[in-house]
């Protein structure tokens, strides 16, 4: 016993994830037991992937951008103006969704560098320059319709949000779900070989086959769980929706960037002590207007996504979206005072979220309810935060 506990405590595990895995259990069991079953049904299960995408899509950058020692209150109003101008272009205009798309890319692109380079080249706080972008851009988005709905009608386009016929199949499914179990069998391996070769203690055998079996089950899990939902119209299953694939590369794409290139070495650097960063080379001006222009690429995906589930651009779009992206970080362990964060992190957070939000939902709690329920949660989540790096000795 004690020969396993010694392992645990020695191997690179992140218990604060572990513990926001527990929570999410402890959320989907406890709704599920008020609902009569309904919460972990199929069918309840598919709409939160849905519906999660979004939010995450948007966290994962947010994530970053706190560990920058950032913030940013206008990612809702930015993506509502975004997403109102693709489907401007789209029905009034008659663009095709790709230029549509790029246009607001650019748009999107263009504001983000505008509020970076207000905070990077000018000093300006970021939550000032934001907070004015919360206004601002919500105002764009009524001026670019008119204050009209503008529907978005092409098929292709709308299967990039879920619903009818947004997701890949029963056996597109399952092969996805093979190359993934696959992948994480051969990064454990890799990473085993690495540190033979170079010396390093390597976990226990059994640790890391445990390690690598639970995300393998529940990557399973969740692809069964996809496949087993049917809607009544059509004659096949749905399998994992698109929305979630493009979560799910944005989330491996950033957590690339953070493990693997200089850029993302940077921005902790820059969080964890911005001083000392400018004095040992690290251009900080020029990573957070990078960081900023990679907020608005990824904003603009989440737009795309979020007009095509809802079939059109409305002016309320992204509305309250701030409160979300960066309560699922900080839920997900994301230091409010920079330097400390993980995209995985934000995945976790931004579920937690959802279910909260879908669980009283479906239990027809009050709106009023369920923003108080939500805003406690954050400020539960902070106070874990604190009193986790009191317990760890962490100082960021």
């Amino acid at each position: 016993m004690n020969a396993v506990l010694s392992s645990l405590k020695q191997a690179a595990i992140d218990w604060r994830l572990v513990v926001m895995g527990l929570v999410l259990a402890v959320i989907a069991v406890t709704f599920n037991i008020l609902s009569g079953g309904l919460f972990l049904g199929p069918e309840n299960l598919y709409n939160i992937a849905q519906q999660t995408a979004v939010v995450g899509i948007v966290a994962t950058v947010v994530v970053l951008v706190i560990v920058a020692r950032h913030i940013d209150l206008s990612v809702g109003s930015v993506m509502g103006f975004v997403g109102v101008l693709i489907a401007t272009l789209m029905y009034t205009g008659g663009w095709h969704w790709i230029s549509a798309s790029l246009a607001g890319l650019a748009a999107a692109i263009a504001v983000s560098f505008y509020q970076g380079a207000l905070s990077a080249k000018l000093g300006v706080p970021s939550f000032v320059v934001t907070l004015g972008g919360l206004m601002s851009f919500r105002g764009a988005a009524f001026l670019v319709a008119d204050g009209k709905t503008q529907p978005v009608n092409d098929a292709f386009f709308q299967r990039l949000g879920g619903g009818f016929d947004g997701a890949i199949g029963v056996a597109a499914s399952w092969l996805l779900a093979l190359l993934v179990c696959v992948a994480v069998v051969l990064a454990t391996w890799s990473r085993r070989r690495a540190q033979a070769a170079y010396q390093v203690p390597n976990n226990p055998l059994w640790l890391d086959v445990a390690l690598t079996l639970v995300p393998i089950a529940l990557v399973l899990a969740f692809v069964a769980t996809m496949n087993a939902y049917q809607i009544p119209a059509k004659d096949a299953p749905q399998g994992v929706p698109i929305p979630v694939l493009i979560w799910g590369g944005v989330a491996l794409l950033l957590s690339f960037i953070v493990k693997r290139t200089r850029f993302g070495r940077y921005i902790f650097a820059m969080g964890g002590n911005p001083e000392a960063a400018a004095l040992v080379g690290i251009p900080v001006k020029r990573v957070t207007l990078m960081l900023f222009v990679l907020l608005g690429v990824l904003v603009t995906v989440a737009a795309i996504v979020s007009i095509a589930r809802l079939n059109a651009g409305t002016n309320s779009l992204g509305t309250g979206m701030e409160l979300y992206v960066i309560a699922a970080a900080v839920i997900g362990g994301t230091a409010l005072t920079g330097g400390s964060g993980s995209i995985m992190g934000s995945v976790l957070g931004a579920l937690i979220m959802q279910c909260i939000d879908s669980g009283m939902l479906l239990l027809d709690v009050s709106i009023g309810v369920r923003y108080v329920v939500i805003g406690q949660v954050l400020i539960v989540a902070v106070v874990f935060d604190v009193l986790y790096r009191r317990l760890t000795g962490e100082t960021v």
